[in-house]
């Protein structure tokens, strides 16, 4: 029987696709010495010439001495088992150097599940790694009338300021409020119509006086409710005077 070396059953066995599962490549010279076969899932092997080949990331590179060793990598990341501190990453997913997958964004959802890549640092993010849009937190302070204005009017009456100075520093400089409008509100005596205009014009009375004192303006709005958002029934005295208020609905960041 004809004695065939390994070079030579290499070189015959290669054009037709015999070595399953290995990819074929020349270094140097495109001979028989030189042909060498990497097997991707074994991370390293060594070629019918002894030198040993690792892959990184589907890129072949010599290695210098490898001994007897031949190194696993298990999920195929092109990081060694040895090395891998987070085996069984998925086939195809981006890894970095320790075979963990990349989270490009920081937003705690590896790159290869993220379906909103870019995700804005510090953003709360979903289990697909899109920002959850987080609903304002309001703050209610309400003022009962009579501490503002006599009956009847808009205008503030003495001992009023300092009541709007203590109820508005709570936010004033406040760079995470967002917002404040300043709601007036009265009870169902009278018409429907005349209520509704009073209770603007207590509302941007409030306004003025607040922006008259460092108040940043940008951030105050005024509405009147008229008599249309009762806190209690005006069907008796107490109830009317409950009513009969000025509320701050502060939107916060």
């Amino acid at each position: 029987m004809a004695q065939f070396n390994h070079k030579k059953i290499i070189a015959m066995l290669a054009p037709i696709g015999l070595i399953s599962g290995m990819a074929l490549s020349v270094e140097g010279m495109a001979d028989g010495h030189n042909r060498y076969a990497v097997d991707a899932s074994k991370g390293v092997v060594k070629n019918i010439s002894g030198e040993c080949w690792f892959t990184v990331g589907g890129v072949m590179e010599k290695m210098e001495a490898c001994g007897d060793m031949v190194t696993k990598d298990s999920d195929g990341d092109g990081v060694s088992d040895d090395k891998d501190q987070c085996p069984g990453t998925p086939r195809g997913a981006p890894v970095d150097a320790k075979g963990c997958p990349l989270d490009s964004d920081g937003d705690g959802v590896p790159d290869y599940k993220d379906k909103c890549p870019g995700t804005k640092a510090g953003a709360k993010v979903d289990k697909d790694g899109c920002e959850v849009m987080m609903k304002p937190m309001v703050q209610n302070v309400v003022i009962d009338n009579m501490l503002l204005f006599d009956f009847d009017s808009a205008a503030l009456k003495g001992g009023a300021s300092d009541v709007l100075d203590s109820s508005y520093a709570k936010f004033k400089g406040n760079d995470n409020v967002k917002s404040v409008t300043i709601i007036g509100h009265t009870d169902s005596m009278g018409s429907e119509a005349y209520n509704q205009g009073l209770s603007e014009r207590r509302a941007n009375a409030v306004r003025d006086y607040l922006i008259g004192q460092g108040a940043d303006a940008s951030k105050l709005m005024t509405q009147g409710a008229g008599e249309s958002m009762p806190a209690f029934g005006n069907d008796t005295k107490a109830g009317r005077s409950m009513n009969r208020r000025v509320e701050f609905k502060v939107m916060m960041k």
